[in-house]
């Protein structure tokens, strides 16, 4: 494994570690019923998480930037390997961008800090598409994470095949060397 592949696999990890501490809430949230003590758990812990030190939003964000350019670094090798598999990455990588640019931000708004108009009903709902969208990321990042086991495996098994066809090759030329 390279640097440009520990530059997407390491932060990835990372997120999917953060995203698996959201997972206490959000299957709570998603599928052990919306009691009145999982709603003040989530609000709670979304609270602390919306209200986090500047310091540690800035590390979060730079370390998607380091996700982008890791991808984009594999992929200038520009073969197929890298077509497929580190662009397969890189639109899985975006989408969930998008997903939390478009849905995890302002949802985390509506709950920490609601408009005059949202009443408490709205955040539980808020909390409960939050929750849908961080688990909408974790499989994007597992995604990752396989797609680039996957481009690992690919290569070895294709070293493998390479050597056992230059063996085939030699033994054949030490054949026909040998009459």
């Amino acid at each position: 494994m390279g640097f440009r592949q520990a530059a997407v696999l390491g932060p990835v990890c990372f997120f999917l570690g953060v995203l698996f501490i959201c997972f206490n809430i959000d299957h709570q949230v998603l599928w052990g019923g919306l009691t009145e003590e999982t709603v003040e758990d989530g609000f709670q812990f979304y609270t602390t998480f919306f209200n986090a030190p500047p310091a540690i939003k800035a590390m979060l964000h730079g370390m998607i930037g380091v996700v982008l350019l890791g991808l984009i670094a594999k992929l200038h090798a520009w073969d197929d390997s890298a077509m497929f598999f580190d662009g397969s990455s890189i639109a899985v990588v975006v989408f969930g961008l998008a997903v939390y640019v478009t849905v995890v931000v302002p949802m985390l708004r509506t709950i920490v800090t609601p408009l005059e108009e949202e009443t408490r009903g709205d955040r539980v709902e808020a909390m409960t598409v939050l929750s849908a969208a961080n688990v909408i990321i974790m499989v994007c990042l597992g995604l990752v994470l396989l797609l680039q086991g996957g481009q690992e495996y690919a290569k070895r098994a294709d070293a493998k095949e390479q050597a056992k066809l230059e063996a085939e090759a030699n033994k054949g030329a030490e054949t026909k060397k040998n009459r």
